[in-house]
């Protein structure tokens, strides 16, 4: 089999069934809060990532055991070859928000992209799942976004924003870009999980997003996606999409915004902050 002959909607969305499982038999903070190690994208793994990246592995092994050849690229285990590997990607981040999912907040949601090559370029689909809304973000190259199986658009390209979702949004970082925002955005949402946030961007909930530090391909690579599918605009600082590359060491800020004005607002606010 072909790794994109295969139906991912299916299998991504057996991996979000298993994995809320996981997260009601773990339904408390004390449970959720059980380190294991230093994962290959060098954050301390919680034990509910692990066990969430393993449902994940399960689905690829049977994907692989069927004959499909490709690379995982995964947060916690890093590059992993399946078959004879070849040039297609398929990117995981198990719990993007973790630190919401162990502090019990339930925006956190799963990721997952698969390329046919090494780049964001070279996305050809994305999936997210929101575990605190129960929805499913799908984008296929070429052919849109869905969100619970419905179409849908960025918002209107505009100079002034309504609302902008901020991530990363450490004080120290956030107060001078709050102040070059000033002006240009009427309000900031803060949601805790990149791959949520910029795919609200591409519901049209949010005008635009920004990370205030640089993100992890395993963040952005499904959701980036999905919002250039809904008609929206992306950026990986000033990297092309085929120079943004979807290996685990590549860090690179990351703005989504519904068009090319939008994100042009939120870079130049950031320019400004510097």
């Amino acid at each position: 089999m072909d790794v994109f002959s295969a139906d991912w909607p299916a299998i991504c969305r057996r991996i979000a069934a298993a994995q809320r499982q996981l997260f009601q038999q773990t339904p408390d903070r004390e449970a959720r809060t059980e380190y294991e190690g230093v994962g290959e994208g060098g954050d301390r793994s919680l034990v509910i990532d692990r066990r969430c990246e393993d449902e994940v592995f399960a689905e690829l092994e049977q994907l692989a055991a069927s004959g499909a050849s490709f690379v995982a690229i995964s947060e916690e285990r890093g590059e992993v070859v399946f078959g004879a590997g070849g040039p297609a990607r398929v990117v995981i981040d198990p719990i993007d928000g973790s630190l919401n999912a162990r502090r019990t907040l339930p925006s956190h949601s799963l990721s997952i992209a698969v390329a046919s090559g090494a780049s964001m370029a070279d996305v050809e689909f994305g999936y997210v799942y929101d575990f605190g809304a129960g929805e499913e973000f799908v984008a296929v190259r070429g052919r849109g976004t869905a969100l619970d199986g419905h179409r849908v658009e960025a918002a209107a390209d505009v100079e002034k924003l309504e609302l902008l979702g901020v991530e990363s949004a450490e004080p120290e970082r956030l107060r001078p870009v709050a102040e070059a925002l000033s002006g240009r955005v009427y309000r900031l949402r803060v949601i805790g999980s990149i791959a949520i946030t910029t795919a609200y961007v591409a519901a049209g909930r949010l005008d635009g997003m920004l990370s205030l530090r640089p993100c992890r391909s395993v963040d952005a690579a499904a959701a980036q996606l999905i919002v250039r599918e809904a008609g929206g605009a992306v950026a990986f600082g000033d990297l092309e999409l085929s120079e943004a590359d979807l290996g685990l060491d590549a860090r690179y800020p990351i703005l989504a915004a519904a068009g090319e004005q939008s994100l042009t607002v939120i870079r130049n606010a950031l320019e400004e902050a510097v």
